[in-house]
């Protein structure tokens, strides 16, 4: 992205903000710019949706506060230490209250995303590049559906915007969760449309049509619809019985560790993930490049989790022991535990870890006290310095939830045996290579003869396969609303009460939005 692009969307949203009820004062600028007429060719438009893109990959997002929203809400993260901000450390306990400063700073970043969305999509220039134009108008309508996805599930009904916010008259109140749920689907099936399959070059990281399924598919899900998510997903992995590669071209990495490697992006496995480049400095994730494709900048995942250097968060002991060993009876230890958390012993690129190294608080683990911190998110592998934001990309959806998904919904819609065929894809992976469920080994601990048997098993693949991934938080969400806990697995955050539904709508909100107001704030907040 180009920083003027940048300057010039931000005195929109503060020119925005700026009116008068004196007909006196509403005299319009001959030499301004507006978003009517702004964009005025397909590469212009490009440039905007690049913008777009920008919101997503920044601090307020997935650079830095929108993983911890989704981690500090699940059950797979646990504090590294005393030094985790008090703001993280309310979410992760469940004394946050309007005024957090994680949750407001992600949904102003969704809106700021939003309203860049908006300003594309309304954009006005037919007759230049139709089949470009069309495609960016995905684009950004699939990002517009990401967001909206984010808040419909965790603050439920949200003021629904579909065009640019012009004057401090537009704004709007809440919107029911069906109405936000609506706008999304049809977002969502715009995209589809017009999205290609795959890009190549500069474009690597743009919005496909399989992101665009997927994303559906989880709504679908989030809904209790898995008959319309199971179609979406055969779209991208091909009628069953699935097998690989799909005729799309996804396909399960042989070593497992390539997606969580600079040297691996944008595989065969990569559905959706959000770019980031290491501008070789010590400090530049609030900064933005000036990259001829993406505008990639760094994030800072890599040093919040890191466990040699900040360690901030550091895997549960529940999701620790969910992990297959040995120890457990188990013929193998699951790879995956080894790929997914360093501990002592475990070698980066300076040589073996030793506890001096690891600057986290220890766990119990299968009876003993160790030191074990995320490998995934992480570039111990290649760069060990203290303080280092990295260029890792956040692979933000995957083939392997793809087929987990998959696996859930014909389970859901009674084709057991199918499903626990789609969930041995991913255990066969050849740098996995785990028992298969239905064995004689798995059946002892994990049997899959009755639907809530399979629902079980995929929750427990789920959590290993996808561990620190910021997909279990919408999943427990999900399983709540669908009526599977506590009913088939026990709840699993211990603060749970009814509030935590729902995050509450931030203060600064409720304050500045004439049509919220404290009377619509989500309840118990």
């Amino acid at each position: 992205m180009k920083n003027k692009y940048f300057a010039f969307l931000f005195l929109i949203i503060i020119g925005s903000i700026v009116f008068s009820c004196d007909d006196e004062l509403e005299k319009s600028n001959p030499n301004g710019v507006t978003t009517d007429d702004y964009y005025s060719n397909a590469d212009e438009l490009e440039r905007g949706v690049n913008s777009t893109y920008a919101v997503l990959q920044s601090v307020t997002l997935v650079a830095r506060e929108w993983f911890f929203l989704h981690d500090l809400r699940s059950d797979d993260m646990v504090p590294g230490g005393g030094q985790l901000e008090a703001p993280r450390k309310q979410l992760l306990i469940g004394a946050h209250d309007p005024s957090n400063y994680v949750t407001g700073q992600v949904f102003a970043g969704f809106y700021a995303l939003i309203h860049r969305a908006n300003i594309v999509i309304s954009s006005d220039i037919a007759g230049t590049d139709e089949i470009k134009v069309k495609r960016i108008v995905g684009e950004a309508k699939f990002l517009r559906a990401w967001a909206y996805f984010d808040l419909v599930t965790n603050w439920g009904g949200v003021p629904l915007y579909d065009k640019p916010v012009k004057s401090a008259l537009d704004f709007k109140g809440r919107a029911t969760v069906d109405e936000v749920y609506t706008s999304i689907i049809s977002n969502l099936t715009d995209a589809i449309a017009v999205l290609p399959d795959k890009y190549e070059g500069n474009d690597l990281g743009r919005a496909t049509k399989g992101a665009a399924r997927m994303l559906l598919a989880r709504v679908y899900m989030q809904r209790g619809n898995f008959t319309d998510a199971q179609a979406q997903l055969l779209e991208i992995t091909g009628p069953t019985p699935v097998a690989l590669p799909s005729p799309k071209g996804y396909n399960l990495v042989d070593n497992y560790n390539d997606n969580y490697l600079e040297e691996t992006e944008y595989n065969k496995e990569s559905v959706f993930e959000v770019g980031f480049k290491d501008d070789n400095t010590n400090f530049g994730w609030g900064e933005w490049n000036v990259d001829p494709g993406l505008g990639r900048e760094t994030t800072i995942h890599n040093q919040e989790i890191c466990p040699t250097s900040w360690g901030n968060l550091i895997p549960s002991p529940g999701l620790l022991n969910e992990f297959e060993t040995t120890n457990k009876g188990f013929s193998k230890t699951d790879p995956r535990f080894a790929y997914s958390f360093y501990r002592k012993g475990d070698v980066i690129v300076t040589g073996a870890l030793t506890d001096a190294d690891l600057n986290i608080e220890p766990s119990v683990y299968e009876g003993q006290t160790i030191k074990i911190g995320w490998r995934k998110h992480t570039i111990l592998y290649k760069n060990a310095a203290g303080y280092y934001p990295s260029g890792l990309n956040d692979r933000i959806m995957r083939y392997a939830e793809v087929l987990l998904m998959l696996a859930e919904c014909l389970n859901e819609n009674g084709n057991q045996a199918e499903a626990v065929n789609t969930l041995n894809l991913i255990r066969k992976r050849a740098s996995v290579n785990m028992p298969l469920y239905g064995s004689a080994e798995m059946n002892a601990q994990f049997p899959v003869t009755t639907k809530d048997e399979v629902f079980k098993a995929i929750v427990h693949e789920k959590r290993i396969e996808l561990a620190g991934e910021e997909i279990r938080n919408r999943d427990i969400l999900r399983w709540r609303a669908n009526g599977k806990i506590p009913s088939v697995i026990p709840e699993p955050i211990n603060y749970f009460a009814e509030k935590y539904k729902l995050i509450p709508i931030p203060q600064y909100e409720i304050d500045n939005n004439p049509n919220i107001g404290l009377e619509n704030q989500n309840p118990g907040y």
